[in-house]
């Protein structure tokens, strides 16, 4: 079987299980978070039910960005994933922003909360997104949407010890304005952890240059090629975590055969490779010389 192929049947495996387990977490934290009356416990509930939705976002695209491209979507849907990614980057900052309003307002009308039923779901809740956090860490070193979801588990499971600290300090020390506290934290996490995402999914739908290729010394290099008098009109993007595009124009000292041609680009691609580029698209040009002002003498 194709590695590929291996790489994706394992990939949406792993979103599948995430998504059932975090659905089982959700459930069981909602209904505890009324019953015991702890913000932190529903706040948690309510991130777990995002990194539900953005899990199902995540293996959506994942699908999509396996089928193959046609006639009209030349591309296929390569991008699915990095629009996924950036969905569920927003989606971590809206949730913060709503969970500090809901922070701030439990400050001023602070209640009393069942810390033995919030222990326990904490607890549960640490168990349930530590197994989606070890299941998904591996794909999200290398692919934007999987991180996506990834850093919605990751920040919920720091949320989950967060609130198991804030029951134990209300437990035995009555201390309930940390459920409030606690809360603002973890929004506040949020909002770095998303905006970061945000900011680098962003960057490649809008087909930024990336930040990892050195334009310069790439150029520097393709200059120094022989016969290369220089390039221009280069534009260097990434269509998604795997593929970086490179298109340029290539003006020639001199008219040379389309043979010269074809082995002068394979030495540009091996100077592009060098820097992550892995598909290249190069128009030669040649312009003559004009002989319109040279004076001939007899």
């Amino acid at each position: 079987m194709d590695e590929q192929l291996v790489k994706y049947k394992k990939k949406k495996n792993n979103l599948l299980l995430t998504i059932v387990l975090n659905i089982l977490i959700t459930v069981a934290q909602g209904i505890g978070g009324f019953i015991s009356g702890s913000l932190a416990l529903l706040s948690d509930a309510l991130h777990n039910l995002s990194d539900v939705i953005s899990l199902v976002i995540s293996y959506v695209a994942a699908v999509f960005s396996n089928k193959k491209a046609s006639q009209n979507r030349t591309f296929g849907y390569k991008r699915a994933e990095i629009i996924a990614a950036f969905i569920n980057a927003v989606s971590l900052i809206v949730i913060a922003v709503f969970l500090i309003f809901e922070a701030v307002e439990r400050f001023f009308i602070p209640e009393i909360i069942d810390a033995s039923l919030v222990i326990w779901l904490s607890i549960v809740a640490i168990v349930g997104n530590g197994v989606s956090v070890l299941i998904l860490h591996t794909d999200a070193k290398h692919n934007m949407n999987i991180r996506s979801s990834y850093l919605h588990l990751f920040t919920d499971l720091l949320g989950s010890v967060a609130v198991l600290v804030g029951g134990l300090a209300m437990k035995f020390y009555q201390v309930y304005w940390i459920d409030g506290v606690l809360t603002l934290g973890i929004a506040l996490y949020l909002i770095i952890v998303g905006f970061s995402l945000a900011k680098k999914s962003y960057g490649v739908l809008m087909l930024f240059t990336p930040k990892e290729v050195d334009v310069k010394s790439l150029v520097k290099k393709i200059n120094q090629l022989e016969k290369v008098k220089h390039i221009h009109h280069l534009h260097i993007w990434k269509l998604n975590d795997d593929e970086i595009h490179l298109e340029a124009h290539v003006d020639f000292m001199e008219d040379i055969k389309l043979s010269e041609f074809d082995e002068i680009l394979e030495k540009i691609e091996n100077v592009v490779e060098e820097f992550g580029v892995n598909h290249t698209n190069i128009q030669p040009e040649y312009e003559k010389p004009d002989n319109k002002n040279i004076i001939v003498q007899d």
